[in-house]
């Protein structure tokens, strides 16, 4: 038997799940976070308030920037290829022409607040190959932010400038972290701190 310390940090593959017990956190819905990689169910615990906070903050802000464009601004919405292959990013700006009856195909921006033991890292290659033009890695404490631009088949991370700040490209944003902490979003018509 593992001890509790091992189980704590480590990662489980559930072989054969009960249909039950599947069908609860279907009907509770506590699987609205759940992914499917390449045919495995990852089962994700939900997220911790501040993360929910940040991500709904996110995706207000974005709402008055992306609408405009015709973009549309989702949170926990699917890119969502085939029913074998799907992630969930915290927020996303899409195209109305990649929008599907289930999730969409691709993604202008896709956004996770990082969690403890999370696998946001991890979904860059599916991202990629799925053609999301932008990523972003939100740090909830401290609202660092990391942005990364799709070049060809693979993310190349963009640097801060001389002041910190980091220029998004897909909506012309600018994007530092001011006192509290907070995300101050800026562009050409005004900011907003998340």
């Amino acid at each position: 038997m593992a001890s509790a310390g091992i189980i704590e940090r480590m990662q489980a593959l559930l072989l054969h799940p009960d249909p039950a017990w599947l069908d609860e956190r279907r009907r509770l819905g506590i699987d609205r976070h759940d992914e499917v990689w390449n045919g495995v169910l990852h089962v994700v615990p939900p997220p911790r308030t501040r993360h929910e906070l940040i991500a709904r903050d996110l995706a207000d802000v974005l709402k008055r920037i992306a609408r405009p464009l015709g973009l549309e601004v989702l949170e926990h919405f699917a890119i969502y290829p085939s029913d074998k292959d799907y992630r969930q990013p915290d927020v996303a700006v899409i195209r109305p022409e990649d929008l599907r009856e289930i999730g969409a195909v691709s993604a202008e921006l896709a956004i996770e607040v990082l969690s403890p033991h999370d696998e946001s890292r991890q979904k860059f290659a599916f991202y990629a190959a799925q053609g999301v033009g932008e990523l972003w890695l939100v740090e909830p404490a401290t609202r660092a932010t990391e942005v990364y631009v799709l070049r060809g088949d693979a993310y190349f991370a963009v640097l801060p400038g001389r002041d910190g700040a980091i220029v998004a490209p897909r909506l012309a944003l600018e994007l530092s972290v001011v006192e509290g902490p907070k995300l101050r979003l800026a562009w050409h018509a005004g900011s907003a701190d998340v």
